[in-house]
This record gives C-alpha cells, structure tokens and sequence, in this order.
C-alpha cells in the first residue's frame, strides 16, 4: 500500500501543476474575451474546468485526510494545511467570484480580485508540494 507522504506529493504535484495552468494560461485567456462575449467564454469555462476540480479536489481532500491521520510529522501537517488553504480560498473567494462574474460580467474589480486570490491558492500549492517533497526526504 503506498504511503500517505507520497499519494500527498504525487496528487500535490497535479494540484500545483493545475493551479500553476489556470494563473498563468486560463484566466489570462478569459480576460482578454471581450465584454460582448464573455458570459459565453466564461460558461464554457465553468462547464469544462469542473470536470478537472471536481476529481481532483476529492482526490486531494482525501489524501489530505489520510495524511492528517496517519503522518503527525510537522512538515505533513504543515503541507497539508497549505493545501487546504488553497481549497478554502476556492470556496471562499474564487467560486462566489465566478458567480458573480457569471451574472455581473468582466468588472475590473471582479476580474482583479479573482486574480489576486488565484495567486494565493497558486502559491499555496506550490508550498503544499514543496512541504510534501521535504518531508519525503
């Protein structure tokens, strides 16, 4: 069976790399899309990345579980909380943002605050594998 630690490092790395695609490539390109087409944009957004989240937040809400309960080590605690701030964050700020970007549009401040929050659940990934990594080695 493998170790707790390294399901943590390997499901940490696809939610890093997916955090790292969205700040970097997909909410750039969804706010380039011009005002007259951005509800479109921003529906089939929504349609395609819950079949990316949905999978891999469960994934990574359950090797954190089995992390928190198996490994009482710092460093896993400490990369599992990093992770889970990053899930917060997207339940907090980011889902109730798309929302209303989904009925108010591409405001500037709504388009700035995703941004911002988006940035924070990127670099709580890339902790939360990095803290993974160290404490595997």
């Amino acid at each position: 069976m493998p170790d707790a630690v390294v399901a943590l490092a390997v499901v940490g790395a696809a939610h890093a790399a997916f955090q790292l695609t969205v700040s970097v490539v997909v909410y750039p390109a969804l706010a380039s899309v011009g005002a007259d087409q951005f509800t479109l944009a921003h529906d089939a957004h929504s349609r395609r990345i819950v079949l990316l989240v949905v999978p891999l937040y469960a994934a990574l809400v359950a090797v954190c579980g089995w992390a928190v309960a198996t490994d009482p080590r710092p460093l896993v605690q400490a990369a599992v909380a990093a992770h889970g701030l990053a899930l917060l964050t997207t339940a907090l700020v980011a889902a109730p943002t798309h929302g209303r970007l989904g009925t108010s549009g591409p405001t500037p401040s709504l388009l700035r605050r995703l941004a911002v929050f988006d940035g924070v659940r990127s670099v709580a990934a890339v902790v939360g594998l990095a803290l993974a990594l160290l404490a595997l080695g």
